[in-house]
């Protein structure tokens, strides 16, 4: 995946990702005079949980908002899912709560979509060896539900069908 953030121009109605938040909707583009200084704002909706946030458009970068991924990304994501937990991640697995909690929330903040399935892939592949924590358990939904709402938006699809798609990877490997 290319990262084509450099010079990225949003408009009013498209879905974004905001890294750790998830996929949310550019409800304006507003002015906004700073220092006396005026300032472009994207006011973005949050889908899950309603949050709007409003980010300086000269922080994009910084925050790393991005465009949803493609349809062809979606497949690639899917592809990743079904890939053999790596060793640098079955090492993480052995990782005390604490520090594997740290490894898998650096890798939701990204906001990248392969990291995050590699979190959701992990902890997965953690519940087939042992039953998860409260906190495992919640992070597993996180990495869950940040996947399955950009994953449907990007495919086009229903929230229920990427859930179910998602599903039956890991379903018919336990």
């Amino acid at each position: 995946m290319a990262d084509d953030r450099e010079n990225v121009d949003f408009k009013v109605g498209d879905y974004v990702v905001y890294p750790g938040h998830g996929v949310g909707q550019i409800r304006s583009i507003e002015t906004k005079e700073i220092m006396g200084e005026p300032n472009q704002f994207y006011s973005l909706k949050i889908l899950d949980g309603g949050m709007t946030i409003s980010v300086p458009q000269q922080n994009i970068d910084r925050v790393g908002i991005r465009h949803l991924i493609t349809n062809d990304e979606v497949e690639d994501v899917l592809g990743l899912l079904k890939k053999p937990v790596e060793s640098s991640l079955k090492n993480t697995v052995q990782l005390t709560w604490n520090r594997r909690h740290r490894e898998y929330m650096d890798k939701i903040k990204t906001g990248s979509i392969y990291e995050i399935a590699k979190v959701l892939r992990g902890l997965f592949h953690l519940s087939s060896d042992k039953e998860l924590s409260f906190g495992e358990r919640k992070m597993l939904d996180q990495a869950h539900n940040l996947l399955i709402k950009e994953m449907a938006l990007a495919k086009r699809t229903s929230e229920s069908e990427m859930t179910k798609t998602v599903g039956q990877i890991f379903n018919t490997r336990n």
